[in-house]
């Protein structure tokens, strides 16, 4: 404390750590606690992952040996914002300058994928597939081998170019159980549904929502159909069951004979229909207060949610209505167009 009113005392201790910092970025073995080693281990920094974090990940693999110095240089430098996501390939008992030159540079045989929140497997696979991961058939008879559709976080990856269709799924799982289930392990009050069910619902929220801030509501109402035993009635599952994300669905669709079809199973599917995002499993885990157990999609994008058959009719009826108005004023700018 009566330190700090020394004049030009923070100047002082900067001076001080930065002639620290040089010391150790130049193999000094007593600052760093270890004697540089020559070989290398493969270090695998997340996308998000922030600096204090990605020092302890450093020293628990061995690669630096100062937690204090590495957060210390990232600070200084500013480095601690230019650290970039990736596998490496890093020599033990790097000095601190040295492993944030390593990771601020990137790796050159990195290629950057993102999956997007709501991506099925199928899709998931797709996308590797086109960017030189291996047939989509690999990467998708190991996620049926694991049951791992829904537990594979999107997000955008820098994955190895090469890299073969399983590590990159477990990739992406591991990922998932970094950023979701400690929301799980922390939401108060204890989730009555397990993991498992938490992210199915999830991921029916997810193809649902067409606005981020309506998936609390829209988890709330499948919610509230679940405590009352009425069927939840997704689109999405049926989609799911069809083996695409079909618009329109036809009163054929809907009798679709499958278990994801919530449309004639109650309760939820027998597993997740896409990957979720961490936003829609949060939406599950602390849904919005209402008593509503429809919803129906209005003329702006988003949804009307209502509690009673009555209003839901209603609310059909005025969607029904704003989409001829549309539909009308649409087809009068085409036809004065083609004039």
């Amino acid at each position: 404390g009566r330190f700090r009113r020394i004049p030009g005392f923070s100047r002082l201790m900067r001076i001080l750590l930065a002639g620290a910092l040089f010391l150790s970025g130049s193999g000094a073995a007593p600052l760093l606690g270890a004697e540089p080693e020559t070989d290398a281990v493969e270090v695998t920094v997340p996308p998000g992952l922030g600096a204090a974090a990605t020092a302890e990940l450093l020293a628990e693999k061995g690669v630096i040996g100062s937690v204090w110095f590495f957060r210390a240089a990232a600070k200084l430098t500013g480095d601690d914002r230019r650290i970039k996501p990736g596998t490496y390939r890093l020599r033990r008992g790097l000095s601190a300058r040295a492993a944030l030159r390593e990771l601020c540079q990137g790796t050159a045989n990195d290629l950057k994928v993102s999956i997007p929140e709501g991506f099925s497997s199928r899709q998931i696979a797709d996308r590797l597939q086109a960017n030189g991961f291996g047939p989509a058939e690999a990467f998708l008879a190991i996620v049926a081998e694991n049951l791992w559709e829904g537990f594979l976080f999107p997000t955008t990856y820098n994955f190895d170019r090469g890299w073969d269709a399983r590590k990159v799924a477990e990739r992406m799982r591991a990922e998932f159980k970094r950023r979701v289930e400690p929301e799980y392990e922390a939401a108060v009050p204890k989730p009555s549904l397990t993991l498992k069910q938490t992210v199915i619902l999830a991921s029916i929220v997810e193809r649902e929502a067409v606005l981020s801030e309506e998936k609390p509501m829209i988890a709330a109402v499948y919610l509230n159909r679940l405590k009352i035993r009425k069927m939840l009635e997704a689109d999405p599952t049926v989609q799911y069951a069809l083996g695409y994300w079909k618009k329109g669905l036809t009163l054929a669709d809907l009798k679709h004979p499958s278990p994801y079809n919530t449309y004639n199973h109650y309760g939820l599917p027998p597993g997740p229909i896409c990957n979720p995002g961490v936003d829609a499993v949060r939406a599950v885990l602390r849904p919005a207060t209402t008593d509503a157990i429809y919803f129906v999609a209005d003329a702006k994008g988003g949804h009307v949610f209502t509690s009673t058959l009555e209003e839901h009719l209603k609310a059909k009826s005025r969607f029904k209505r704003d989409q001829r108005i549309i539909n009308e004023r649409i087809r009068a700018q085409e036809r004065a167009q083609s004039r």
